[in-house]
């Protein structure tokens, strides 16, 4: 097959993969679900104890501003410090070529080699990647460490996504109050709705099906809110 050939067939047969390295699906995946459970649990527990409707509002919004704020610091500071990890060893991989040029060639072509690459062809494959210092470097970071040094995750992506989710999945429990409910049913009806969709939706970029997330969930936010709830009903006539 000539290089025109592989060229058309490759292009014909193009097809497209869906961002699984951008930064942003973990964090608001995390966040929404995090700000619904959390705040509901929350929510549940102060309801548990006979708290009034305007500690429950209080308690939900400062439940939500909180959340939101500490999920944001934390996703950009994790985020942050992996990139920074990831630059540092990147440039540990710079100077190894520059350094050991004969020694990092061999490294790479043995890795082909390791694949079932003929050595000969693996040491001439090994030789074109890395003619270009840079392509080099990508190259090596991809084989050794199995990362880009293009597509790193971005902090900054990753707290408004955060935060953004926390705050939506949070303020879903605490609407109805905003609304005028007096009783946590419409609170419980939300959430339960809130929950099961939100992992529905999961579904679509996971290979789960939507009736297992949902239902998963489902369940894992109903218990942490029970818990929380029967709680505030046993402690919470002890300390008013």
């Amino acid at each position: 097959m000539s290089a025109q050939d592989i060229a058309e067939t490759a292009e014909a047969y193009k097809h497209d993969h869906r961002d699984v390295n951008g930064g942003w699906l973990r964090p608001a995946v995390f966040g929404a679900m995090d700000g619904l459970v959390s705040n509901f649990a929350l929510m549940s527990g102060v309801v548990g104890g006979s708290a009034s409707h305007g500690v429950v509002v209080l308690t939900g919004l400062a439940g939500l501003a909180a959340g939101a704020c500490s999920m944001a610091a934390g996703e950009y500071t994790s985020v942050a410090s992996q990139r920074e990890l990831v630059q540092a060893e990147l440039e540990i991989e710079r100077l190894e070529l520059k350094r050991n040029p004969r020694e990092e060639l061999a490294e790479l072509a043995q890795v082909y080699v390791n694949r079932g690459v003929e050595p000969r062809l693996a040491f001439e494959v090994a030789q074109q990647l890395t003619a270009d210092p840079e392509r080099a470097l990508e190259v090596h970071a991809r084989e050794e460490m199995g990362i880009d040094p293009h597509d790193l995750p971005s902090p900054l992506v990753a707290a408004v996504s955060s935060f953004t989710a926390f705050a939506l999945g949070a303020l879903l429990p605490l609407l109805p109050y905003l609304l005028g409910a007096t009783s946590l049913i419409p609170a419980v009806i939300l959430s339960v709705l809130g929950l099961f969709l939100c992992g529905a939706v999961v579904s679509k970029v996971t290979a789960r099906s939507w009736w297992f997330s949902g239902l998963r969930q489902l369940t894992l936010g109903a218990a942490a809110a029970g818990v929380t709830f029967l709680l505030g009903q046993l402690i919470g006539g002890h300390i008013a």
